[in-house]
């Protein structure tokens, strides 16, 4: 652009003088070795010029070709110098795609067209052929020796980091990450790694100074890295709650300053002020976190800080929650609770059913049941809420690369991936309830309530057939047995709800109970099968 520019002002500054001299005419005599030579203003500014585009055409001319060695040396150099690098790139892609032919061709092309020392991507090129080809042995040497040159030591560690992953030599890949994380805390993998691994060791001040230096250094952003932080307060604190609870209470508020919606750290925090029975310097720790994102363990904390209170005060301090937080159905879940304790199970009954029909779960239909059970002990109506719980979805806990915990952790005990859990429904089932668990149609749905009744005791005696039909078989179930009592109007039997006299006689006519018998025993009596007439003549 500057070139066109220049061009353009000289071209312009050249046709602004030319215009000057013709509308100011005149005579330009020069007197050469004695002759007279007169020509006019244009033609001597023409032959000026004409005289300067020679001269500089023909110097044009004489430094070309005085200068042609070199500058077809020159020419030869970067055409060789540009197929090096399409030969280089070529074997790049080769060596990404597997291609261990290609990789290697090109790699024999590329150290023939450039020069190793001034290209460090070739020996990258020939350790990435050599791991095609399953030589680790000969690649891990290469990667050793780019890690010994100062221009290439991060890609030999990260080269060696690799490999040492992948044959299981774990050690020595965090020892290679440590090296690289040292001497270049930028490079986002080693600092994971090196992070991930001190979070495993429980190296929580390490890894604390390491994320400073990462967020010093731009490798991962603001937000991220003071929410990571917190988790490493959180995790420190929870170690040295027990020993050292001051200590353990600052690394948690400090941690809540980083991320105020952190659960793990404000319950740390309330235990520690738990220990010294301050009370409400716990509940102004657990309500901000509460109001931003209500946790079962916040309300558990909160509704049972102090052992020694009754359950009415447990209902009180749930019925609190509710109110910083209401139509919330862990505020809902709270209070039920709460009041299932205190034995008003109107109450609990009623905020049982809001939460179940803002999210019907597992819990809730639980404690439907417990509530049933401790007001009228109908066990046809608890088992029918078991078994609405058994259909209904799990209740959230904690989560992490599916790993289910009952407390949080820092880290994966999978991946080792730190800040990994969340507190979030655990997959094992379907997408949704497979049945409609709706609150109103479960109550709809479930048997009504047995009411007590009057015990009568009553006694069934079993009328003996009119004489000309067949009698039927003598049941086995009773073990004492009534005398039949023969009606002549009804052909069926009928029930006596009174006493019935009996005599001896009678008592001489029972029945012998059975209780199984061989299939050949001739005194036992088939069903279907006629009476016999000895034992009609012992009725009649």
């Amino acid at each position: 652009m500057t070139r066109i520019l220049t061009f353009a002002v000289i071209v312009l500054a050249l046709g602004f003088g030319f215009s000057w001299l013709a509308d100011r005419p005149g005579v330009l005599s020069i007197v050469w070795q004695g002759q007279l030579i007169e020509m006019s203003l244009m033609v001597a500014a023409s032959i000026i010029a004409a005289l300067v585009a020679a001269v500089m055409l023909v110097w044009w001319v004489v430094n070309a070709v005085w200068t042609s060695p070199n500058a077809a040396r020159r020419y030869f150099r970067a055409r060789k110098r540009d197929r090096g690098y399409q030969a280089l790139s070529t074997g790049l892609i080769a060596a990404g795609a597997g291609n261990a032919i290609l990789a290697r061709k090109m790699t024999a092309r590329t150290q023939g067209l450039l020069n190793a020392d001034q290209e460090p991507l070739i020996h990258l090129l020939d350790a990435q052929a050599d791991l095609i080809e399953g030589k680790y042995d000969e690649a891990r040497r290469k990667f050793e020796a780019m890690a010994r040159d100062p221009e290439t030591r991060e890609l030999g560690l990260r080269g060696l980091y690799i490999e040492a992953r992948r044959q299981g030599a774990y050690e020595a890949a965090q020892q290679y990450a440590e090296d690289a994380a040292e001497k270049a805390p930028y490079l986002p993998w080693a600092a994971q790694a090196t992070l991930e691994n001190r979070c495993r060791n429980g190296q929580w001040d390490d890894a604390i100074r390491l994320l400073d230096q990462q967020k010093a250094a731009s490798v991962i952003e603001r937000g991220e890295a003071e929410r990571l932080k917190a988790v490493l307060l959180t995790a420190k604190a929870g170690e040295k709650l027990e020993s050292d609870p001051i200590g353990a209470r600052e690394d948690a508020k400090h941690a809540l300053k980083l991320a105020k919606s952190l659960v793990p750290a404000a319950l740390i925090a309330a235990r520690s002020y738990l220990r010294e029975d301050n009370l409400r310097k716990a509940a102004t720790v657990l309500e901000p976190v509460w109001k931003t994102d209500p946790h079962p363990q916040i309300a558990e904390l909160y509704v049972r800080a102090r052992s020694g209170d009754t359950a009415i005060d447990r209902l009180k301090r749930a019925e609190r929650l509710e109110s910083q937080k209401p139509n919330n159905i862990e505020s809902l879940f709270a209070v039920a609770q709460a009041a299932l304790d205190a034995k008003e199970f109107a109450k609990a009954r009623a905020k049982a059913k809001a939460a179940a029909r803002i999210e019907p779960r597992e819990s809730i239909f639980l404690l439907m049941a417990d509530i049933e059970e401790a007001e009228t002990g109908d066990q046809g109506r608890v088992r029918y809420w078991m078994a609405q719980a058994l259909r209904a979805p799990r209740d959230p806990a904690w989560v992490a690369d599916g790993v289910v915990s009952e407390k949080w952790l820092p880290i994966s005990p999978v991946t080792g991936r730190l800040d990994a859990f969340e507190w979030k429904a655990p997959f094992g089932q379907l997408e949704g309830p497979v049945e409609d668990l709706t609150i109103e149609n479960a109550i709809a749905a479930a048997p009504a309530r047995a009411e007590p009744e009057p015990v009568a005791k009553t006694i069934v005696v079993e009328t003996a057939p009119e004489p000309r039909a067949e009698p039927k078989p003598v049941p086995a179930a009773p073990i004492e047995v009534v005398p039949a009592v023969s009606v002549p109007k009804e052909n069926k039997p009928a029930t006596i709800e009174a006493p019935v006299e009996t005599n001896a006689a009678d008592e001489k006519a029972e029945a012998v109970p059975f209780f199984g018998g061989a299939p050949d025993d001739p005194g036992v009596k088939k069903p279907g099968a006629e009476a016999e007439p000895k034992t009609r003549l012992k009725l009649f």
